[in-house]
């Protein structure tokens, strides 16, 4: 990922909150013999972490595990935050040529497999932090034979991040006036409206 200061997150709080909020990841690894690997899973943020580190934890497909060799080496998960297409349109300022703003998080470290037990609290962890936000938030006790069943073509891991890389493009190279019009055309009925990339580019300029 092109690296410029302009755009760099570096708060560790910030990065989490973009974790918390996005935790539909990307793994990548590059297995011997066999070249990348990529899957799509659920992660989320652990508490205490050594020395403040991010740690991680998620799980996927056992099969899926195994096609990734996960635990044998280093491997990148991508958290992609809101992102959206930016016409020059709305700039009303020449020159100016189409572009994308987005947030995004590449999260690198060697994932430690877990045990079953661990695997399981890793499933009633990941379901508690998305019912959460239901006035009756569904529990995985509810069905805890079926669920101890099927967990067990489940691998869990977690994962301390040794190196975070997080990139948040939006139009902060830009003066206020443009930046407003943007916001305005990504909040208005048009083919690319995007609140949330708006939301995110208003909360940019004031961490400005």
């Amino acid at each position: 990922m092109l690296r410029q200061d302009i755009f760099a997150v570096t708060d560790p709080e910030r990065i989490r909150d973009l974790i918390r909020t996005h935790a539909w990841a990307t793994l990548i690894s590059h297995v011997p013999d066999r070249g990348l690997t990529v899957s799509h899973l659920p992660v989320l943020v652990a508490d205490g972490g050594p020395g403040d580190a991010l740690v991680l934890t998620g799980h996927l497909a056992r099969t899926d595990a195994e096609e990734h060799q996960l635990g044998a080496h280093d491997v990148v998960l991508v958290f992609q935050g809101p992102h959206g297409y930016i016409s020059p349109v709305w700039y009303e300022a020449t020159p100016h040529v189409p572009t994308w703003n987005f947030v995004v998080a590449h999260v690198h470290g060697r994932p430690v497999v877990l045990g079953p037990e661990h695997t399981y609290g890793v499933l009633t962890d990941t379901v508690d932090h998305f019912e959460d936000r239901f006035p009756e938030p569904w529990r995985l006790e509810r069905v805890d034979a079926y669920a101890h069943r099927i967990a067990a073509a489940v691998t869990g891991f977690t994962l301390t991040a040794a190196r975070v890389t997080a990139k948040a493009k939006l139009s902060q190279d830009e003066s206020d006036e443009v930046v407003h019009r943007v916001v305005a055309a990504l909040t208005a009925d048009q083919p690319y409206a995007h609140p949330q990339l708006a939301r995110a580019m208003r909360d940019s300029r004031r961490q400005q």
